[in-house]
């Protein structure tokens, strides 16, 4: 998690890290059925089947030790459109999800039967991979900011032969609207793109409408910064939101209408 490390305050997140270890619960703790359901047959199963997820983490190797060079356009926190030049292993190391939380988005998609999946935030596209090898997932639909970083994931995309990925290059701010006007049925939202409080929630909003009761919201990096912490305890009190465990890295929301509403820390 060198991410954190790099951008965060190192004794803030070791110490946020350790308050979450020792209030997390393992499954013996958790009382509602359908969490303990996740838990035993998503959360803790480990071996994930498919041939595709080793081609994917071969591909992983070889762009971590890229240093090719691309000129990215960078409209994510703490910027303001600033351009600069990045190797192709910084943006894996930095944006791509670790091989343990890639696994495990690709688990709950499984389970859970998801068909129509968005993405904001593909960046070097191995994370938009997970997602689209699920035998469940028809379609990915995954929006980048920069059109050069865009380029370098559908050449990944092309490579592997995975042909239900989307992509779609743009400001969010501009073209997500669009975008959830036209796909109405959206099961799956990964939220991995601009990590500010404000941006957080305003992509949550918008793409609410667009939810059924048995849609999920997974939400990358909830404690990166005081702004993403402060965006999901927002996210935990809508109303439209049932159950929602955090798992540290990441914050997964469910909206079904007959569950009670809690919310769940969960060692990871």
């Amino acid at each position: 998690y060198f991410f954190y490390f790099r951008h965060m305050n190192k004794l803030t997140i070791v110490k946020d890290y350790i308050r979450y270890y020792f209030k997390s619960k393992t499954k013996h703790a958790i009382h509602s059925p359908f969490v303990f359901e996740f838990v035993t047959n998503v959360l803790n199963q480990k071996k994930t089947q498919n041939k595709q997820l080793a081609q994917i983490e071969t591909l992983r190797k070889e762009l971590s030790l890229s240093d090719k060079k691309i000129e990215i356009t960078d409209f994510g926190a703490g910027s303001a459109t600033k351009r600069k030049t990045k190797s192709v292993s910084e943006i894996v190391l930095h944006s791509a999800k670790s091989k343990k939380y890639a696994h495990l988005l690709y688990r709950i998609i499984e389970y859970y039967q998801i068909r129509h999946i968005l993405e904001l935030g593909t960046s070097s596209g191995l994370t938009s991979m997970y997602l689209a090898t699920a035998p469940s997932a028809k379609k990915v639909i995954t929006i980048e900011g920069c059109p050069q970083i865009a380029k370098l994931a559908e050449e990944n995309f092309k490579k592997l032969q995975i042909k239900n990925i989307i992509p779609i290059v743009g400001n969010f701010d501009i073209i997500l609207s669009e975008i959830l006007q036209k796909n109405p049925e959206i099961d799956f939202v990964f939220f991995d793109g601009n990590h500010t409080e404000e941006a957080t929630l305003r992509y949550f909003n918008q793409c609410l409408p667009s939810i059924s009761n048995n849609s999920i919201f997974i939400f990358d990096d909830i404690n990166w910064s005081e702004g993403m912490k402060a965006a999901w305890e927002q996210i935990k009190q809508n109303p439209s939101v049932k159950v929602t465990i955090d798992l540290f890295f990441i914050g997964i929301v469910f909206f079904r209408k007959e569950l009670s509403k809690e919310d769940f820390v969960i060692r990871y």
